[in-house]
């Protein structure tokens, strides 16, 4: 009977969300300020907070070494700057001019790949594969060339996004300083909003929760990182062009869990057949070499346990994370699914599993046998 009542009071509390939520719909006008503001909000956060799992093990190291922590701070952000005004005077100009002659060249890149796809398709191994009323080349060519209207549509509209929030992105040193000089102490205020009772069970819950962006995010530069260096020198040797320019797509877009790799590989294959067919061969093993070493050595040594996220989950929340919130949604669904998985699990052990599997309590039996009444 306890068991039914619990079931319940469960089925009652989700039909009030439920309900909740409906009522939200109709009045969506109310929360509409709260969106915007944390549309303009969410970016100069989302920086702050991977800054400062990145950056946070070396003020710990500074502040441990008695040199004050806002001195600590100030000292990496002075070297962050110098490094910042190095990269803009020696290494922008020439990739800029990389990346302007890349996308000045793009027409006769897609005219050379059609060539390379022409000649493949003339070859006498494929044209006894291919059927005579199929012509891959063309179609091949109309994707490419519809990829590169969407992709070039896209940066556009990438562009004026950061440029509108310009601003606003200044706030993210800000909010990185007091995030790093708080320290710990903001698990600590949110543990205080728990009922007493419940405080052990919160502040574990919450250094759980640290632990795991901990993890995710420094192991995920890491592995990025160590994946660059991979694909790099492995493109040197097999002389694929613009080979910096590729390997820093491939690192970006790796951040984009299981679909960034794959998206990545496409611009390398194109690039390696604009050569020759071999090279675009040679730039896929390469690839898959990297990425093979990458998932099976390098990733498994840095995060442990911590990424313990079945493939298909993996592709179903990127999925809804791109459908839901665009790229935002696709960079922030994995964190999100390991805090929501961290809280929902504990509140299951707290509220649920325990009540759930308490034995139903005796009948009460006096002294002298069953109460009156009652059969014995």
């Amino acid at each position: 009977m306890a068991k039914l009542n619990l079931f319940i009071r469960i089925c009652i509390a989700v039909l009030l969300v439920l309900g909740i939520i409906y009522v939200g719909t109709l009045v969506n006008f109310i929360f509409t300020p709260v969106i915007s503001l944390f549309n303009v909000v969410i970016v100069p956060l989302m920086l702050a907070v991977f800054f400062y799992y990145l950056l946070r093990p070396l003020i710990d190291y500074l502040a441990s070494r008695k040199l004050n922590r806002t001195l600590a701070i100030l000292l990496v952000y002075l070297v962050f700057a110098v490094l910042l005004f190095g990269f803009t005077v020696g290494v922008w100009p020439s990739l800029r001019d990389q990346l302007v002659h890349l996308i000045n060249n793009m027409p006769g890149v897609l005219r050379a790949v059609g060539d390379q796809l022409n000649r493949l398709e003339n070859s006498d191994l494929l044209s006894k594969l291919i059927p005579e009323d199929m012509n891959p080349a063309s179609q091949l060519m109309e994707y490419l060339n519809k990829g590169f209207s969407l992709a070039t549509g896209y940066v556009t509209g990438l562009f004026s996004f950061v440029s509108n929030f310009a601003i606003v992105l200044f706030t993210f040193p800000i909010l990185l300083f007091y995030m790093l000089k708080e320290g710990g102490k903001f698990g600590n205020r949110l543990v205080s909003f728990i009922p007493r009772r419940y405080h052990e069970e919160g502040a574990g819950v919450v250094a759980e929760i640290d632990g795991v962006l901990s993890s995710f995010i420094v192991g995920r530069v890491l592995v990025n990182l160590a994946l660059g260096v991979l694909m790099y020198f492995g493109f040197l040797i097999i002389g694929l062009p613009y080979a910096l320019i590729l390997t820093l797509i491939a690192v970006i877009m790796n951040f984009i869990p299981f679909i960034g790799a794959i998206l990545s590989t496409v611009p390398i294959f194109i690039f390696g057949l604009i050569e020759s067919p071999s090279t675009a061969i040679w730039s896929i093993v390469v690839v898959l070499v990297a990425q093979q070493i990458q998932d099976n050595l390098v990733a498994p040594y840095i995060f442990g346990k911590s990424m313990d996220i079945h493939p298909i989950t993996t592709i179903l929340l990127v999925l809804a994370g791109g459908d839901f919130g665009g790229i935002i949604g696709i960079l922030v669904i994995i964190p999100v699914y390991m805090i929501l998985k961290i809280i929902v699990t504990k509140v299951y052990e707290l509220f649920v599993r325990k009540r759930w599997e308490e034995p139903e309590p005796a009948a009460p039996v006096g002294p002298l046998g069953p109460e009156p009444g009652r059969e014995a």
